[in-house]
């Protein structure tokens, strides 16, 4: 022990004297029992001067007592010191060992105690300690001493054989640790022992590590382990277990961490994983770890005395990487574990880290990283074990070649110094120390070869003479970073065992090497650096490298088997192999070479045995990597299930291993075309049938899978490292372009980085050229050394640095590279540890990056002296757009410097100052600049700042020196009065254009009245918003740095929510001094009241420019309105008043010119929401009525009682410029209703009543007398009392023009009460009794009106879904009558009635029935009784089910039943009928309805009792055969016939060919329509002879041979009297078309021609063709109706057309849609078309038009007053050609029908609007012009006024209802026109 004396040579009293203050501490801690015991021990005499009672004592009193006893001890003789000391040592707990040994040392055993020393106690017994304790602990301290002393031999020669080996000497104090946070999950007491320790040192304070860049040495991060567990973390290789040994020869030697009077406990995992049997605390102590020569009872006292001690052990356990357990987590539990109960091995280890075990020892653990996760909640303390530096790489390789003790080795010394420094793959593999000893070995050996080759010759020491001894010197020279491992150890071993003598090449040198750069170069890649090192230590094996006369032996045969053992390793996770894995002669060959190390383990039974393990983890990786990619035993799936990337971030879920990962490494690098030779020939080797396409195949295996990683998007950070590590391996550079094609910047966060992983980016990086590419490296560690490689990333635009890991250092060093990035664009370095120095050194280098825009330096320490660094150089970057620095402790004096720089660096557009979080300033663009574009103003905004009247005058004096800012924005920072006097006071003399905004800053109305004088004293201020509640806003607006003219300057005051009372008023007028400039005054939101208001009213007269005042919400009563109308009617620049009592209280006055002497100025005083009683109506009218100018009174959405009404109706008619009456919303009784009405009798001004209770309702006035008004009273729910009460009105009113009385509920006895005074009301137009509740009966009493009333002209009734009921007047004599009916569902005695009442009527003339469910017989029985009396009438009836046979079976049966029948026609489904008296039919029609030809055979015998028929037509069936044969059969009977079509949507052969003959024999024929048959060449034989006699002549459509065609066409010329002509889709060749030609010269009166689609076969000269044809049209000057539609006629094609045109003098219609009519062209023919003065159609769609023909129509159009169509839709008209269309159309008074669908522009506003001038318009098209609302709502404004209006598509409305204006339309709805009714039907959406 230390410094320890013995009995003999010390005084017992000067050792109480040494270790008094010690004992005192021990003493204090114990319990009252024993300190009395030991003061009944004290002689008598002490025992009364110290008269201590431990029990009842104070603490401070027991500490003076044990301090007197001590005292006395001091000077006591040395039986009675003796007595107390052994006493001391037998009863007290916690004497630290050291103590308690010297103690018993100096007091003897019992029996020594001298006799002499005094009695003491008071019960008689002897004070004496008891015998038997003295002999049992006496005996167990010497045992557990020498048991220690043992454990000190054992460690102390495990030292000494790792240091003999030792290139350098291990120094803790050298090594360095970066701490890591440990994550304890429990609190454990504090079980640290006392430093009285001799061999200790002072402990640190325990503490978690929370800063990761927190690094200190090994010897300082064990200081203070005591008690705790103690994680070091280190990568392999890094010397975990060299450390671990020295730590425990340092605990032997002393002094070191641990205390030389613990038990240190060395045990490894890796010789832990062999103990498979449970086994107990003992076992592992005396059979595992030391046995012992004593019995059981020596075993026993030490276990007895470390289980009462076991603070006094210390247990370190290494390389938990190799455990193949893993540990249990055991919660918190008070239950030790019992020592002597055998457990498995895994579980003792647990319980000693869980404290349930030894509690209160020391553990030290050392691991991997990815393994600390299993100690969370364990460990107190991690570490993480650092990589050697540069020097130390560099010391340790001049070390290892120094130590050959030759100049040859030392000059080779020096160039692989060299060499390994300019390697990146060797350098970043030397930070551990078991790779840069082989790194060494492979330098030693490529520099040696290189001498060898180059035949150098070195004096004295040569050839086999120098390696000798070089291996001699080695012996001595391998340091062992984990030398109790087999690691390193093994290399010095092995190395120092052989090296070879002789010459010659081994494959190992021709194969490996050449993979390489060459010899004496580095490699380029880690797995080529790998081939080069095995390569070395293959060609240390002196058997391949003998006399040239002996045979040499190949090592690829080892190789291979190697490589098979580390595969068959890394699948079973397996590092050491026993000697039977293994075959002598390779295992032979291992050893001499060192690629294995022999490692001693000890059995179970307690035998060492031998087992073997690579020499490093990555060795035996490479070598399982080499097999995967050369022996056909491995599959592909076991390749791509290996194959994975490694992250770099650990989570509890990571499966254990104890291999490094680098697998996929070697695999990728090994796919390189580099590796190739030498894997085909260690694949030839290995005995199976690979060669090289297997291997390729192989490679390029792996190169897919490289290639799926690259284009994953969901790799992480790590993994995307990784992956570039792997593909800078593969050296392609394809693969390098995918990795950065899809990420513009690679995010590495989180994450240690290394030189050699920058190294890899550049390869990756430099792939991506000009495309650039950034960098992000968030919360990484990085070193300095990475940022001399970074340089090395090309391309590079934006990099980013966040972490506090960087500091003034990085910053620094990165400034000496930023230069070197040509490319950077954007730099961050914000949430670091960045101070002035920092910032000083970045800003020296920005200024020398050109191309940089973008700098964020936010959330670092900067301060102001920072801040102004990077301000200097803002004038230097030029393409500088954004810098970040916010959150970096400066101050106002910050913002205030870059304030003053906004002055001299007129590129700064925006500074951002938010207190202390953003500072940020943005740039102009230079481009912008340069290209002198106008730019804004720059803008300033200092938020949330503190502020002061000294910093205010400083900061406004910089801003009064900045040039012009747009807008300056000072919220969030609290201004006291004066800090606001000062600003307003510098105000004046700032340049802003905008605004200022000072919100979240004030609060007091005193603060208010200083701001509202600025309107007053800075006349460039034009706005004032101001709002004192929260949010409290204040801007301050300016006129935009445009000088306005003086007349035209406005001002603007807003003081809404301030709180303001009617006696601050005044304050504010007097603020606003004399300015008369104020055009808005807001006083919303404050506390007015009526006094308020009365003030605002009294200051208007000073107000000569105000344009509108709102004092909205302030509390005003009635008796404020009651004012604001009178101000109405007295202030002539007043015009709206617009007052509401809703949720929000509105009260708004609005301001125009002063008109007084036009009294047509519309004016409006409008009330909402509010509740108004007879008395307010009669006093808000009552000052109305003095109002001289014309206005409107708004009291809609209001509650109107009938009183109200009542008073409200009687003043009406003094107010006599009133305009209109708006009451919607506020009517809520029908008595209210009819007593508006009653305004048509009291006042003659009215034009109109427009009442709906609840919803919109008006009362429209005129300026004079009206003659005719309108009136539309719906929804009121009218009984009889309230109809009889309306009659009696409307009798007494003036004409109506119409009555809307729909939606009442009147139902049949309320419409026939109104039906029976219908002839006493004076209507003009029509009446709507729509959505009335009618039965059938009531449709019999409306349509009774017909007969009953002479001015009734028509009767529209529809009893379903949407019923319907109009009644249509007339103003003319002798008008025809109609009558419809649909989707009634008539019954057969309503229908009959209905017949009787048709039949009063002479004047019907039309009826129509749709939809009514009428059956056969019902139609036939209303047939019969139309029989008798009616002439010229027409009977419509569509009903679904006339088709087909049953259409066929109506027709005979109606021709059967009536002999009236003029024309009977089946379209569709619909029965059209002419009647007229005393006739003969003389046409029949079955068109297009499903008629089957052998359905007409029913027909023979009624067709051939009608010889007059003129007429037949069966188109658009399907004839076939039988229907030939049918007409073959009537054909012949019909001798006057002339006009018969057969027109067929399907080509059928034999109708035509059977029918031919048949129509020879008919000779009056003189109308044939055969369109859409196919004719045969018979056919057209037989037709041509027929052809003279035919005036039309319809061929489309149908299909025929070129020979027949010709026939046709050429028997054209002999029709000298047709005059139609369709050929509609036909195909006419060259020939026909020249004989259509010579036809049309021939044909002189043809006034019909169709030739649309016709497509003429002739090739190149098809233009010519067509050209041709029209050339041919000029003798036809009898043309009305010309189709020439998808010619795709172009420009001189119209021209020929326009010299026709002036011929055609009687045409009608004309139509050339769909051909390649230019905008130029179009305005030629247009031009030409005046002389078409007949002109009715003109259809223009699908062409090129443009603005220049619009602009022709709007001059042509107007003269063609026939016009009644036009159609020019799908076209390119712009919105100047859409107002000269509008042009156009206002004159067109005959047009019916216009579509202008998708014409190229949506403004079509004026469009809509013309159509007001066309009453006879009747379908409009507008769709699929993407119109707004402007022209839906006009369109709405002129549907009542188109009267005919029956469609519009319904794209031409949707915008209405899409944006929620549907309202819009609703009164127009309401107009009662039938044409808008059906457009609401058809197309408005539903």
């Amino acid at each position: 022990m230390d410094e320890e004396a013995e009995p003999d040579n010390l005084n017992v009293n000067s050792i109480l004297a040494q270790e008094f203050s010690e004992m005192l501490q021990v003493l204090s801690s114990q319990s009252p029992a024993i300190l009395t015991k030991l003061c009944q021990i004290m002689p008598s005499d002490a025992r009364r001067n110290i008269n201590m009672d431990p029990s009842s004592c104070s603490p401070a009193a027991v500490t003076e007592h044990i301090k007197a006893m001590l005292e006395y001890l001091r000077v006591a003789n040395h039986a009675d010191c003796c007595n107390f000391l052994q006493s001391m040592c037998i009863l007290c707990e916690g004497i630290p060992m050291r103590l308690e040994t010297r103690l018993m040392s100096v007091a003897g055993y019992a029996n020594n105690v001298s006799e002499n020393s005094s009695p003491c106690g008071t019960d008689g017994k002897s004070s004496s300690p008891p015998s038997e304790q003295q002999l049992i602990k006496r005996p167990r301290i010497d045992h557990w001493e020498n048991y220690i002393a043992a454990v000190m031999r054992l460690l102390q020669r495990r030292w000494e054989r790792l240091s003999e080996r030792l290139v350098r000497e291990v120094q803790p104090e050298n090594v360095w640790v970066r701490l890591r946070t440990a994550n304890r999950g429990r609190d454990r007491p504090d079980q640290t022992p006392g430093s009285s320790d001799k061999g200790g040192r002072t402990p640190e304070p325990d503490g978690d590590y929370g800063y990761m860049d927190s690094k200190v040495t090994l010897e300082t991060f064990l200081q203070g382990c005591a008690g705790k567990v103690t994680v070091l973390v280190g990568q392999a290789g890094s010397g975990k277990t060299l450390l671990m040994s020295c730590l425990g020869q340092q605990w032997a030697h002393g002094p070191g961490p641990i205390p030389s009077s613990y038990l240190f406990v060395l045990q490894e995992f890796r010789q832990l994983n062999i103990l498979s049997h449970p086994l107990s605390l003992s076992e592992l102590l005396f059979r595992h770890y030391l046995p012992l020569e004593g019995g059981n009872d020596e075993k026993s006292a030490i276990v007895d005395y470390l289980l009462s001690n076991p603070e006094q052990s210390c247990w370190v356990l290494d390389g938990y990487e190799e455990f193949s357990s893993k540990l249990t987590r055991q919660e918190v539990q008070t239950e030790l574990m019992d020592p002597e109960q055998p457990l498995p091995v895994a579980d003792l280890i647990s319980g000693l880290l869980n404290r349930r075990l030894l509690p209160g020892c020391t553990v030290v653990v050392t691991c991997r990283a990815r393994d600390v996760m299993d100690f969370e909640g364990i460990s107190d303390k991690v570490g993480q074990l650092q990589g050697w530096e540069y020097h130390e790489i560099k010391e340790y390789v001049d070390n290892f070649f120094q130590i050959k003790g030759h100049s040859a080795t030392k000059a080779i010394g020096v160039q692989a110094t060299d060499l390994l420094l300019s390697s990146r793959h060797l350098l970043a593999m030397s930070s551990l120390p078991a790779l840069c000893n082989i790194c060494c070995i492979c330098l030693e050996h490529l520099l040696l070869k290189g001498e060898d080759q180059r035949g150098t010759q070195i004096p004295e020491e040569t050839g086999s003479g120098r390696r000798r001894k070089a291996r001699e010197k080695q012996e001595k020279g391998v340091q062992i970073a984990e030398g109790g491992r087999g690691e390193e150890g093994s290399i010095g071993e092995s190395y120092a065992q052989s090296r070879d003598q002789g010459g010659g090449r081994t494959w190992g040198e021709d194969t490996m090497m050449d993979g390489t750069n060459g010899r004496g170069q580095i490699p380029s890649t880690l797995t080529q650096v790998y081939l080069t090192i095995l390569g070395a230590f293959l060609n240390r094996d002196p058997n391949t490298r003998g006399c040239p006369d002996e045979p040499k032996t190949t090592p690829q045969s080892f190789v291979c088997e190697l490589s098979q053992l580390a595969w068959k390793g890394l699948e079973e996770s397996k590092i050491l192999f026993m000697e039977e894995d293994i075959s002598q002669d390779v295992l032979e060959f291992s050893v001499r070479t060192g690629l294995l190390a022999q490692v001693e383990l000890r059995r179970e039974d307690g035998i060492l045995v031998n087992f073997y393990r690579f020499i490093h983890l990555t060795i035996q990786e490479f070598l399982a990597a080499l097999r995967i990619m050369t022996s056909t035993d491995v599959s592909d799936m076991q390749l791509k299930k290996r194959f994975s990337l490694r992250t770099r971030w650990t989570t509890k879920s990571d499966q254990r291993t104890v291999f490094t990962d680098s697998l996929h490494l070697y695999v990728c690098g090994l796919a390189s075309p580099h590796c190739t030779a030498a894997l085909v020939q260690l694949a030839r080797t290995s005995g199976g049938t690979g060669g090289q396409s297997w291997v390729q195949k192989r490679q390029t295996l792996v190169l897919k899978l490289l290639k799926n990683l690259c284009h994953s998007n969901t790799l992480t950070g790590p993994k995307i490292l990784d992956l570039c590590h792997c593909v800078q391996e593969s050296q392609d550079n394809q693969l390098a372009k995918q990795v950065v094609g899809t990420r513009p910047t690679l995010e590495l966060r989180n994450i240690t980085l290394l030189p050699n992983d920058i190294d890899a980016l550049a390869f990756v990086v430099n792939s991506v050229g000009d495309n650039g590419i950034g960098l992000d490296f968030r919360a990484c560690s990085m070193e300095l050394e990475c940022l001399d490689v970074l340089p090395s990333c090309q391309f590079i635009h934006y990099l980013s640095f966040r972490s506090r890991k960087y500091g003034d250092k990085f910053a620094k060093k990165l400034s000496s590279i930023l230069p070197k990035f040509t490319t950077l664009k954007k730099l961050e370095f914000c949430g670091a540890s960045l101070t002035t120095t920092g910032a000083a050194s970045l800003a020296s280098t920005l200024q020398n990056c050109p191309n940089i825009t973008e700098i964020n330096l936010s959330d670092n320490n900067l301060k102001d002296g920072g801040i102004k660094h990077i301000a200097d150089i803002f004038t230097k970057p030029s393409r500088l757009v954004l810098v970040r620095l916010g959150r970096n402790n400066s101050s106002l004096e910050a913002v205030d410097y870059l304030i003053g720089k906004m002055s001299s660096c007129f590129n700064i557009q925006h500074l951002n100052a938010d207190g202390k979080k953003e500072l940020t300033v943005t740039f102009f663009q230079n481009s912008d600049l340069n290209r002198h574009i106008t730019k804004s103003e720059p803008t300033i905004s200092l938020l949330n700042q503190t502020w002061s009247k000294p910093k205010m005058q400083k900061v406004a004096k910089s801003l009064a020196r900045c040039p012009a800012l747009s807008v300056l924005d000072m919220s969030g920072g609290h201004l006291d009065v004066e800090t606001l006097r000062t600003l307003t006071d510098f105000l004046p003399k700032f340049n802003v254009t905008k605004k200022i905004i000072v919100n979240d800053s004030l609060s007091s109305v005193e603060s208010l009245m200083i701001l509202t004088a600025l309107l007053y004293k800075c006349p460039a201020v034009v706005e004032l918003h101001i709002r004192l509640q929260s949010p409290f806003q204040v801007s301050i607006l300016f006129p935009g740095g445009k000088e306005k003219p003086a007349n035209e300057t406005s001002k603007v005051l807003c003081l809404s929510c301030c709180c303001l009372l009617p006696t601050h008023l005044d304050r504010v007028w007097r603020s606003l001094g004399a300015s008369s400039d104020l055009t808005l005054l807001d006083l919303s939101n404050n506390s007015l009241g009526n006094k308020g208001l009365k003030k605002v009213l009294d200051i208007l007269p000073r107000l000569s420019n105000i344009q509108e005042v709102n004092v909205s919400n302030n509390g005003i009563g009635m008796e404020g309105v009651v004012m604001l109308a009178g101000a109405l009617s007295s202030h002539d620049n007043l015009t709206q008043i617009h007052i509401s009592h809703g949720d929000r209280d509105q009260v708004i006055l609005k301001f125009g010119p002063d008109k007084r002497d036009d009294k047509m100025q519309l004016k409006m005083f409008r009330i909402n929401n509010s509740s108004l009683m007879p008395s307010d109506t009669n006093r808000i009218c009552g000052r109305l009525v003095l109002c001289r100018s014309h206005f409107e009174l708004d009291l809609s959405h209001s509650s109107l009682p009938d009183k109200a009404i009542e008073s409200l109706v009687k003043i009406l008619p003094k107010m006599a410029s009133l305009q209109r009456l708006n009451v919607s919303h506020s009517i809520t009784s029908t008595a209210g209703a009819l007593m508006l009405v009653r305004c048509l009798t009291v006042s003659q001004r009215v034009t109109s009543v427009e009442i709906a209770p609840q919803i919109e309702s008006f009362i429209h006035f005129a300026s004079v007398k009206t003659e005719q008004a309108s009136c539309r009273l719906t929804r009121c729910n009218l009984n009889g009392e309230h109809l009889e009460r309306l009659l009696e009105i409307l009798q007494q009113g003036p004409h109506l023009s119409d009555l809307d009385l729909s939606s009442n509920r009147l139902e049949d006895e309320g419409v026939k009460c109104f039906l029976d005074s219908l002839q006493k009301l004076k209507i003009t137009s029509y009446v709507n009794l729509s959505n009335n509740g009618l039965s059938q009966q009531g449709l019999l009493d409306v349509a009774s009106t017909l007969c009953m009333c002479n001015s009734v002209s028509g009767v529209e009734v529809s009893l379903g879904a949407e019923e319907k009921c109009l009644v249509w007047f007339t103003q003319c004599e002798g008008c025809v009558k109609t009558l419809s009916v649909r989707e009634s569902s008539l019954e057969r005695d309503y229908l009959v009635r209905l017949a009787e009442i048709v039949s009063t009527c002479p004047s019907l003339t039309k009826l129509e029935f749709k939809n009514n469910l009428l059956q056969s017989d019902c139609i036939e029985d209303f047939v019969k009784l139309l029989n008798s009396s009616q002439r010229g009438f027409s009977v419509s009836i569509e009903e679904r089910w006339i088709r087909s046979e049953e259409a066929v079976s109506l027709v005979c049966r109606c021709l059967g039943l009536s002999s009236n029948i003029h024309t009977i026609r089946v379209h569709n489904n619909t029965l059209h009928l002419s009647l007229m008296k005393s006739t003969e039919i003389t046409s029949v029609s079955l068109v297009d309805c499903a008629v089957e030809g052998y359905q007409l055979a029913s027909m023979t015998s009624i067709i051939s009792r009608c010889p007059s028929l003129t007429e037949l037509d069966f188109s658009h069936n399907s004839l076939g055969v039988e229907g030939a044969e049918f007409l073959c059969s009537v054909l012949p009977s019909l001798p006057n016939l002339t006009c018969l079509s057969i027109g067929s949507k399907e080509a059928c052969v034999t109708v035509v060919e059977k029918l031919s003959e048949a129509l020879l024999q008919v000779a009056g024929i003189k109308c044939l329509n055969l369109s859409g048959h196919v004719i045969s060449d018979t056919a057209a034989q037989t037709m041509t002879q027929m052809c003279p006699r035919l005036k039309s002549l319809n061929l489309s459509h149908c299909r025929w041979s070129a020979a027949a065609g010709l026939q046709l066409v050429t028997a054209l010329q002999l029709c000298v009297s047709l005059e139609g002509l369709c050929l509609d889709s036909l195909q006419l060749n060259a020939e026909s078309s020249v004989c259509l030609g010579q036809a049309l010269r021939n044909i002189n009166s043809i006034r019909s021609l169709k030739l649309n689609k016709i497509d003429t076969v002739m090739g190149p000269s098809k233009a010519n063709g067509l050209l041709d044809l029209l050339a041919a049209m000029e003798g036809l000057t009898r043309m009305e109706d010309i189709e020439l539609d998808s010619w795709r006629m172009a420009d001189r094609g119209i021209e020929q057309l326009t010299r026709l045109l002036p011929m055609w003098t009687e045409l009608r219609k004309i139509s050339l849609s769909k051909n390649l009519i230019s905008d130029q062209s179009g305005e030629k023919l247009l031009e030409a078309l005046k002389s078409c003065s007949h002109l009715e159609e003109l259809h223009l769609s699908s062409n090129s038009l443009g603005d220049l023909t619009a602009a022709r129509m709007a001059q042509v159009l107007p003269s063609l007053t026939h016009i009644t169509v036009l159609d020019i839709s799908e076209n390119r008209i712009g919105h100047e050609g859409s107002v000269s269309l509008s042009k156009a159309i206002t004159c067109m008074k005959n047009l019916t029908k216009i579509h202008l669908t998708s014409i190229g522009t949506s403004e079509l506003c004026a469009v809509a609007a013309s159509l007001a001038h066309c009453p006879l318009i009747q379908d409009v098209g507008l769709g699929w012009n993407n119109c707004g609302d402007e022209v839906a709502v006009e369109l709405a404004r002129v549907i009542p006024l188109c009267q005919k209006l029956n469609r519009i598509d319904r794209e031409s409305l949707t915008g209405v209802f899409l944006e929620g204006k549907g309202p819009w339309l609703e009164p127009y709805a309401r107009s009662g026109s039938a044409a808008f009714q059906a457009v609401e039907k058809q197309s408005l959406p539903q």
